[in-house]
């Protein structure tokens, strides 16, 4: 490409115009797309641009801009290529490559995106610049899901109706108890307008007591209250049960759901997240429910109830009353809306606290070894200071807005009493009549005061509900099918036709095709992120393919339940996962109605047998959390015990030996060999020696199959299975001389010397080791 010295093109978009600083633009050109390269050819870090324009393609490489262009004419082609976290676009004519520019992965949406626009191009070079139109601008598909920041409503508990549903007529019947009770506490204050107006005043006139009368009023007042606590206590068992259960109902459900999801879901999700939206959140929405939302139902019916009493004994004392209402109504509102946003926040920033501890407790071997206590014990003084900023930045509004509640509530009062005062004095009402009113006006305040403080647990709930419902709202990856088709009496023939998968950005599986018959042993080697687990993945249906399909017996996995398809399968990963619980409970995972005769079996085939009998209990010894207590070829036995007991037909064998120490090595293969028999396995290995017993060998690279065949034959070829055996025996020959040199005793370098690793292939042909 020609060097050319270019200026910034005025009027060009922020984005546009910081990419092409000394890029000067021809008259009518304009750029339609733009890639910021962050690697050199040499894949070291360093800034670079790539501009297409309607004319040409201008680049810079380097911190002196000095930028080259090449001008569009047939024949031009850009392709582009991804692999272990590098992009790259090359530049092509018929005959050569005249330019290579790479980058890592967070820029290819933006490279993708320049790639669609010049093939778009290249479709209009017989139009003159000026008239070539580019592509609409489309959003990115591959950009990470963005949590929506959007303050909840306080109409998001309504959602909770699907949990209410199947209590509907307990919830009738509290809300039947509700009213009455209500209704029973508002009978006292109506009794003491007769009392005063009847008995107390005309005594002071000089007028003898009636003594039934008076028995007869205060055994109303008796009798009323009794009733309110009956009805009250009623209505609160009732209701705090329906909370409860729907509580239950509702950590079930959201766990059930979560548990349903992809591994994609949980790929881009913190743990610590999670945990607190099922416990935190979930215990917040019950708290709310067999609570605060029974008061708010009481207050709302006590000054419904307590405003029509006012009115029908005096409708312009009951004006006066309710006078300051609609500016605590006003207040309560615009309170809510800061609330709303303050409990959102808080519930982000405590999910920061938990996913310090999700974090932290276990991987406490790491911190300790790392000597790194200090740092996290600053994450999370970082994250629990955040925390109580939030929190005092919603107590500076909260504690202004309670006083400011319960003032206009005494102001009403004092209105109330003056007003009250006058009407006395005009002989409009009587004093029995204040006095009743005072008593249901106190009743009245106290409760909007009370509503008023039911705002702020409302919108705790209401943020909780909305982070529980984006669990729920958000639909699988991999979903089940609708008319699933039956899966009894699996062979194991798996085929796998011109499959594809992407990561986010990353392509990893690409036009992949191969067939493997029931019964056989496939290994798949490769380079690190050559694909071999994503495939791995894609057969276990972890994934779905985004192109091609995946059959086992013919049958296409998105037309099986995946559940019956997982039953068939048997996954022995790199680092075993136990969980805390005895021996026999973790092998006994996959198939819990297993007897202990069955247990013993399999724990015998996988050559576990002696070192449980070994530990204190047995079988019945307690394997701490990820099977702390064990080591690690002890983990890994259980977990291929585990396999043997579902008795799976097919097998799945990803980097099983890879961790382990050449005598536990032995003991694992001898397991292995026993859980491989008449079985379709899929193994993937880091040492290439432990496929030896392998019928086939599947290469890899860049998400396709570039060999397949025996051992011998791969090897014969020379091509890319021939380099990775030899490049990993150098380095098994290397590391065998270093640790000779380094032993301290002759006897233990006589041990190394004769010690080769076990089942290792064949020498290679003659012309191969050459």
């Amino acid at each position: 490409m020609s060097a050319h010295q270019h200026e910034a093109r005025p009027g060009a978009s922020i984005s546009l115009t910081a990419l092409a600083q000394g890029a000067s633009l021809r008259p009518g050109e304009s750029v339609w797309a733009a890639l910021e390269t962050d690697l050199d050819e040499r894949l070291r870090f360093g800034k670079g641009a790539v501009l297409l324009t309607n004319e040409r393609i201008l680049a810079f490489q380097g911190d002196e801009k000095k930028w080259q262009s090449r001008d569009l004419l047939p024949g031009l082609a850009l392709q582009h290529t991804d692999h272990a976290g590098v992009g790259t676009l090359q530049l092509r004519d018929a005959s050569e490559r005249l330019a290579v520019w790479r980058f890592t992965l967070g820029r290819n949406p933006a490279a993708l995106a320049l790639l669609a626009q010049f093939e778009h191009l290249m479709q209009q070079l017989d139009l003159p610049p000026q008239k070539r139109q580019p592509l609409p601008a489309e959003p990115q598909e591959d950009a990470p899901e963005a949590e929506d920041e959007k303050p909840p409503s306080t109409w998001t508990l309504f959602r909770l109706w699907r949990f209410a549903r199947p209590y509907k007529s307990r919830l009738l019947a509290g809300f039947v108890l509700t009213l009455a009770a209500t209704a029973a506490t508002l009978v006292p204050p109506y009794l003491t307008m007769p009392l005063m107006d009847k008995v107390l005043i005309p005594f002071q006139n000089g007028q003898a007591i009636d003594a039934g009368y008076v028995a007869m009023l205060l055994t109303g007042l008796l009798g009323s209250a009794l009733l309110a606590w009956a009805l009250g206590w009623s209505r609160t068992y009732i209701l705090s049960v329906v909370s409860e259960r729907m509580g239950a109902d509702l950590r079930t459900t959201t766990y059930d759901h979560l548990l349903r999801l992809s591994l994609e879901y949980f790929g881009s999700r913190r743990t610590g997240d999670l945990m607190a939206r099922i416990g935190s959140d979930t215990d917040r929405i019950n708290t709310f429910l067999s609570l605060h939302l029974l008061d708010f139902a009481t207050d709302v019916l006590m000054m419904l109830m307590t405003a029509a009493i006012l009115f029908s004994i005096d409708p312009k004392l009951a004006l006066v009353t309710l006078a300051p209402l609609p500016v605590i109504a006003w207040l309560i509102h615009t309170v809510r809306d800061r609330l709303r946003t303050g409990f959102e926040k808080m519930a982000r920033v405590w999910a920061e606290v938990t996913n310090v501890l999700a974090d932290t407790i276990p991987g406490i071997r790491v911190v300790k070894a790392f000597a790194q206590e200090g740092r996290e014990s600053e994450r999370f003084r970082t994250a629990n200071r955040h925390n109580f900023i939030a929190n005092d930045r919603l107590n500076r509004l909260w504690s202004l807005f309670t006083p400011t509640v319960t003032l206009l509530t005494e102001i009403g009062l004092l209105i109330v009493w003056a007003f009250g005062i006058w009407q006395v004095s005009r002989h409009a009402i009587t004093v029995g009549v204040l006095t009743a009113f005072v008593a249901y006006i106190g009743r009245f305040y106290t409760r909007l005061d009370s509503m008023s403080r039911i705002v702020s647990v409302t919108q705790k709930a209401a943020t909780g509900t909305r982070r529980i419902f984006e669990i729920l709202d958000h639909v699988s990856s991999v979903p089940e099918a609708k008319n699933p088709v039956p899966l009894d009496n699996v062979q194991g023939r798996i085929e796998v036709r011109h499959a594809a998968m992407r990561y986010g950005n990353r392509s990893v599986i690409r036009d992949l095709s191969l067939t493997i018959e029931p019964g056989e042993m496939v290994g798949l080697v490769g380079h690190s992120g050559s694909g071999k687990s994503t495939l791995v993945n894609l057969i276990c249906r972890f994934y779905d393919v985004t192109e091609g399909a995946i059959l086992v017996d013919g049958v296409d996995l998105r037309q099986v339940r995946v559940a019956d398809y997982r039953r068939h399968i048997g996954l022995v990963l790199q680092e075993p996962f136990l969980f805390f619980g005895t021996v026999a409970e973790n092998i006994a995972y996959g198939k819990p109605e297993a007897t202990r005769e069955e247990i013993v079996a399999a724990a015998r085939a996988a050559h576990a047998h002696e070192f449980i009998l070994r530990l204190p209990q047995g079988y019945d010894s307690l394997v701490g959390e990820r099977g702390q207590g064990l080591s690690g070829g002890e983990r890994q036995r259980l977990s291929i015990a585990r396999a043997l007991l579902i008795n799976p037909r097919i097998l799945i064998l990803d980097e099983a030996t890879a961790s382990v120490d050449t005598e536990t090595e032995r003991e694992i293969q001898k397991a292995l060999d026993n859980l491989v028999k008449g079985r379709t396995t899929i193994a993937i290995a880091h040492r290439l020696s432990t496929l030896n017993k392998a019928d086939r060998l599947i290469v890899m690279d860049k998400g396709q199959k570039v060999e397949e065949g025996a051992h011998d034959e791969l090897m014969a070829r020379r091509g890319h299975y021939w380099r990775l055996y030899q490049a990993q025996a150098r380095q098994e020959k290397a590391e065998r001389e270093r640790m000779l040199a380094g032993a301290d005793h002759a006897h233990l370098a006589a041990v190394l010397a004769t010690d080769a690793p076990p089942d290792t292939f064949p020498n290679p042909p003659q012309e191969a080791a050459q």
